[in-house]
């Protein structure tokens, strides 16, 4: 009986040793992810702009689509693509492409992946140091207005 006990033990101390030395990650709790959308929407909706605000958690999974009423049929895609190019590459997509423009041979950026939309209106969330998501908004006049959305978004939750 006591050897019984002792090879358990001994078996389930590698275990519980292994469980203590894995990794934590932050991440983007759905309730600041729905309260940034909710702020990022408003912000454009006082402007009097329908828009579509998306949420994307750091792996680029949508967490958040919000589109307003009357918004067009490609700022939901447009949104979260701005988003995911936001998070996928820690930047803000409208600097990102500024930059491309500067750097022609970076242009190969913009073909790394499909989902990337490499437009202002796009920035990532980082709260504190880490980077937990991004967040866009397609549908304003101009990509400048959907910056400007996005960022009342952060504000809303402390983000940068």
């Amino acid at each position: 009986m006591l050897r019984t006990l002792a090879l358990t033990a001994m078996l389930l101390a590698p275990t519980a040793t292994f469980a203590q030395d894995l990794p934590t990650a932050p991440y983007l709790p759905l309730d600041l992810a729905t309260t940034a959308a909710q702020a990022a929407l408003e912000a454009c909706a006082a402007g009097g702009h329908n828009v579509s605000v998306a949420v994307v958690a750091r792996d680029g999974a949508t967490k958040v689509l919000l589109k307003a009423d009357m918004s067009g049929p490609h700022t939901g895609s447009s949104a979260e693509g701005k988003a995911f190019t936001a998070a996928a590459l820690g930047r803000d997509a409208g600097e990102l492409a500024d930059f491309i423009a500067a750097n022609p041979q970076n242009d190969g950026l913009r073909d790394m992946d499909s989902r990337f939309v490499i437009q202002a209106g796009g920035l990532p969330i980082r709260i504190g140091e880490a980077l937990v998501g991004g967040i866009g908004v397609g549908g304003a006049p101009n990509g400048g207005l959907d910056a400007d959305c996005a960022r009342a978004g952060l504000t809303a939750i402390g983000a940068e």
